[in-house]
């Protein structure tokens, strides 16, 4: 649905993304993760045709984001970081404005789609309001309302739960979800809310000084920088009878009796596999298990390493 090709932005001296690629399959939600400045905006900016590349191409819903840039508008919804609502209309009329816009003609199909929206976000009740009277909260909302009114095959989400509850956050995630599954709409999703990332995205791409670091789901990423499984075992006692019996097996990479006298860390090949064999050695051993859980760095410190080492590199 989205394919990039060494994609390339440069404002003057400065080069804002260089040489992107990067493919997004139909109905997939796919994060861009970076911190500020690193070239997300800009890469979003460009295939959503509000700004040109300076260097190689990209297709957006099967249309040439160069030769036919009416098509792709027609084909996305954006949100930007900074949505612009007209706030001295009320949030009706602001809907019936850019649904308009959007192609939608008729004013009762207008009407529904409206109203279908203003009531998933809860909305309807304000729609007479002036949105300068809204929270920030209610006018990202409203945005995303704007954004998806004229049922867009191709979503662009600049932080789409930034400033909002944890219950309309969550709201938006349930949203995003359900368009990528049952409406298989294709999100290409900026955020820095690695919460989200986590939760919805099928693949992340970590973007830093305007170039890719690294694009996988949010499993490989967490394998990058911590390859090797570690099991924490939780014991009612750490002798040293099952210490020996632990470290005797070829299994155990290594083995470590964590701040906790009563917990180890066991570092093993296959998780899966040598599981069982952990568990069967310690209970032969007279070990007696409270506990057994598998550490895997969270995608926030996965995230956090691989912009460090992008940026020593």
């Amino acid at each position: 649905m989205i394919e990039t090709k060494n994609l390339t932005r440069k404002f003057r001296n400065i080069t804002a993304v260089d040489n992107i690629s990067f493919n997004i399959e139909k109905g997939e939600v796919f994060g861009f993760l970076g911190p500020n400045g690193a070239g997300k905006t800009t890469t979003i900016r460009m295939l959503a045709c509000l700004i040109s590349p300076t260097e190689g191409t990209a297709t957006v819903a099967g249309y040439d984001i160069r030769s036919d840039p009416t098509k792709v508008r027609e084909s996305i919804g954006i949100l930007t970081e900074n949505p612009s609502l007209y706030e001295r209309l009320t949030a009706y009329e602001n809907m019936d404005f850019f649904a308009a816009a959007y192609g939608i003609k008729t004013s009762d199909e207008r009407q529904q789609r409206i109203r279908e929206l203003l009531d998933f976000f809860n909305l309807w009740d304000r729609r007479n309001d002036k949105v300068a009277t809204f929270s920030k909260g209610m006018k990202q909302k409203l945005a995303i309302v704007r954004a998806i009114v004229h049922r867009p095959p191709v979503l662009f989400l600049d932080e789409p739960t930034a400033g909002l509850d944890p219950e309309s956050a969550k709201e938006i995630r349930d949203l995003m979800f359900q368009l990528s599954q049952h409406e298989k709409r294709t999100i290409l999703l900026c955020t820095h809310h690695l919460e989200d990332a986590e939760k919805l995205c099928k693949r992340v791409l970590i973007m830093n000084k305007g170039r890719c670091i690294l694009t996988g789901s949010p499993n490989e990423l967490r394998d990058k920088i911590n390859p090797q499984p570690v099991l924490e075992i939780e014991l009612t006692k750490v002798s040293s009878i099952v210490l020996n019996a632990i470290k005797n097996e070829n299994y155990a990479k290594e083995v470590k009796v964590l701040d906790q006298e009563n917990i180890i860390a066991v570092s093993v090949g296959d998780a899966r596999v040598d599981t069982p064999k952990i568990v069967r050695t310690i209970v032969e051993a007279q070990g007696q298990i409270l506990s057994v859980k598998l550490l895997r760095p969270s995608l926030e410190e996965a995230y956090l390493k691989l912009i460090k080492e992008g940026k020593q590199q």
